[in-house]
């Protein structure tokens, strides 16, 4: 029998209570704000912003409720027309014995304390598991569906062709009334909906336009369409609800679908599909600023904001196109060096470090995925380049207030079978050497096999080393996890791009950026600025040319991001230790409060001739952080509004950049004389 893995990664920390109820028990657990109440014939999860309830029969659940509690919003008009999660097909009707089990605490070492229910709908010849987890100050539940089923069936589609243009059966048609496979079958209330597919890519060598958003305002349309995140908004109210999948995005899934959403407009009825993986439902108010908040509150409990561990400033030396030619003990020195002058606080070095030859060396091809089979010895640091270790390096960083980091290709061979000998050589570099930073790099997940022992591989080391380690998981390439794939882990190490090819131009940066940050909490993307002192001649007289912008507005437009200097330290012109350690400074008295309130795009989309920005808005709504970037227009000043900031009065301080701003009658107008410029501000209410 075939069973649908509803959770790739086992539960990490014991957590604080266990409680095994029998199934005719009606029963109530609490934990912080949130609560679950059940019977044999019902279940409620819920806390201060949001209440599910489902009804169960035979074991299978339907949604007869989602309540808004910040808008008393009722969001069912009715219970659903199937069971969801359902498996699909005829599930054999008989009664299933019901146990419940309720655990509270942390699930991850990186996750933020949660309830969690489990559910087991155990039959003599079918079994359902369930798993609900809810968390404090998040508006939705996250839940994953198993079955030991193997005869699950999906409805037909129009697409026989996988996303890369393979040939596929189209699975049978099932019968009129027959129940599809669904993780939710939602008949939602308001009658006027607009319907928002969020369509994400990485691979980023290979594309630059990385959102693509389809809007539908359906009376009559039934459509169905592939994506991570998808939005229900009811425009008469600003209120709507998101819907989310934790797992990579389609074209990389190891466990594919044919669709995640189906929706049919006439009925307002919304089925999410695709089994294998978890997802959540979130709502929201307040409009576009309000969706940002929720999606950002959501992400920030699977992986918790730290100040002292988060949304570093990291330096990496492949940026200069050197590759492994200059990598040694002595040019590492002069990195931590010049790093600590610059306002670093991550030196890492980047394919080299290891004794072993990969296939991007400048000394000739080497391995690339297979790398234990090439050299037993492969991850061992190199002895000639490195005769004493990398311990040196690592104590001459922290001596200048600095930690270091390494890349690290985890081995492909057999589905990553090697995933223990690949965390061992983590947890040794962490124990030993003291590297809490790794670049993962050269990831191709493409069974389910290798996406469990890659996720295996992740949670040991996070596990084993308290979730200090910080992964940024390269998505430049490959089939990967991606932004949601493993959003515990650490940053997505979004972009490789280099002036050498004519490849790296600041407001492309930028617009990728803003453009994700709507969807991807901005702390988990690392963002790059590059030396635009080289190759400047390939750039000739263009006026977006990376040479024009000064190096501190190049860091300005990456620091509500997890910056990242994609150049040798080393190798930097003066004019970088002159403007950006001011800047950097600036940000990190304030980089506890960009990174902990909600950090929204204003602005428009920056295509190198706007003005456009981020704001930050405290959660308490009474000060905010702002970067605003005066691109190649004719204007000396701008005004807007501050997403989530309401106050009609506030003071405006300028920390870093060069104009000046006022804020008055619930407007900030900032006025920047140079074109290519920038302003940091802070708002507080008076």
């Amino acid at each position: 029998m075939a069973t649908h893995p509803f959770m790739k990664a086992p539960f990490l920390l014991p957590l604080a209570t266990l409680l095994l109820l029998p199934a005719a028990s009606a029963e109530r657990v609490e934990f912080a704000d949130c609560y679950a109440d059940w019977s044999e014939k019902e279940i409620t999860l819920g806390n201060d912003l949001v209440e599910r309830r489902w009804t169960i029969r035979n074991g299978l659940l339907t949604a007869v409720s989602m309540v808004d509690k910040a808008t008393g919003t009722e969001w069912l008009r009715q219970p659903g027309r199937q069971a969801a999660p359902h498996p699909g097909g005829d599930p054999v009707d008989e009664n299933r014995t019901l146990k419940f089990t309720s655990r509270t605490g942390q699930r991850h070492p990186v996750e933020a304390e949660s309830l969690i229910i489990d559910l087991e709908a155990k039959g003599e010849q079918e079994t359902y598991g369930y798993t609900f987890q809810i968390f404090p100050r998040s508006s939705g539940v996250t839940m994953r569906f198993n079955t030991s089923d193997a005869s699950a069936e999906t409805e037909e589609t129009n697409d026989d062709v996988t996303p890369d243009g393979l040939e596929q059966p189209k699975p049978e048609k099932p019968k009129r009334g027959k129940a599809i496979q669904a993780l939710e079958e939602l008949m939602l209330s308001p009658l006027h909906l607009r319907y928002t597919q969020v369509e994400l890519k990485d691979q980023t060598d290979h594309n630059d336009e990385l959102v693509f958003e389809r809007e539908w305002l359906p009376l009559q349309d039934n459509f169905e369409v592939p994506c991570n995140v998808f939005y229900v908004e009811d425009p008469l109210t600003g209120s709507g609800l998101i819907f989310l999948k934790i797992a990579p995005l389609p074209h990389a899934r190891p466990l594919p679908s044919p669709w995640d959403i189906k929706v049919f407009g006439a009925g307002r009825r919304i089925i999410f599909s695709g089994p294998g993986y978890p997802w959540t439902v979130l709502t929201y108010s307040g409009r576009r600023p309000g969706r940002i908040a929720a999606m950002q509150d959501y992400q920030r409990c699977l992986r918790g904001y730290v100040p002292t561990r988060d949304g570093m400033f990291l330096s990496n030396t492949w940026g200069d196109r050197s590759r492994d030619s200059r990598i040694s003990a002595e040019f590492l020195m002069k990195e931590v060096e010049a790093g600590a002058r610059l306002g670093v606080d991550v030196v890492q070095v980047d394919d080299g470090w290891q004794k072993g030859q990969t296939g991007n060396s400048a000394f000739g091809k080497g391995a690339w995925g297979n790398f234990r089979s090439a050299d037993p010895r492969f991850w061992e640091p190199h002895p000639e380049r490195f005769p004493d270790g990398l311990k040196p390096l690592v104590e001459a960083a922290k001596e200048k207030g600095m930690k270091f980091g390494l890349w690290f290709g985890p081995d492909a061979e057999n589905d990553m079978e090697n995933w223990k000998k690949d965390a061992e050589v983590l947890l040794q570099a962490f124990e030993k050497q003291g590297v809490e930073y790794v670049k993962i790099d050269a990831v191709e997940m493409k069974s389910p096999a290798a996406e469990a022992n890659l996720a295996k591989f992740y949670d040991t080391v996070l596990r084993e080393t308290e979730g200090r380690v910080v992964f940024d998981a390269d998505a430049t390439a490959g089939l990967r996890p991606g932004y949601f794939g493993t959003v515990n882990v650490g940053p997505v190490f979004l972009e490789n791009r280099y002036t050498d090819w004519q490849r790296y131009w600041p407001h492309h940066t930028l617009r990728n950026l803003w453009t994700l940050a709507s969807h991807v909490d901005p702390v988990r993307l690392r963002m790059e600025f590059l030396n635009t002192s080289r190759n400047t001649d390939k750039y000739k007289a263009d006026p977006l040319a990376p040479a024009n912008y000064s190096p501190d507005t190049l860091f300005a437009q990456v620091m509500f991001s997890s910056p990242l200097g994609w150049f040798e330290v080393s190798n930097l012109p003066e004019s970088y230790f002159e403007s950006v350690p001011p800047l950097a400074a600036a940000w990190k008295k304030e980089r506890e409060a960009i990174f902990s309130g909600h950090i929204v795009p204003i602005g428009r989309a920056p295509d190198g001739y706007v003005w456009t920005g981020f704001s930050s808005t405290a959660r308490d709504r009474k000060s905010a952080r702002l970067v605003v970037f005066r691109e190649l227009n004719d204007e000396e000043s701008w005004s807007t509004e501050v997403p989530l900031f309401d106050a009609p009065e506030a003071t405006v301080s300028v920390l870093g950049g060069r104009g000046s701003a006022n804020y008055g009658d619930g407007r900030l107008t900032v006025t920047i004389p140079k074109k290519l410029d920038y302003l940091f501000l802070y708002l507080e209410t008076e």
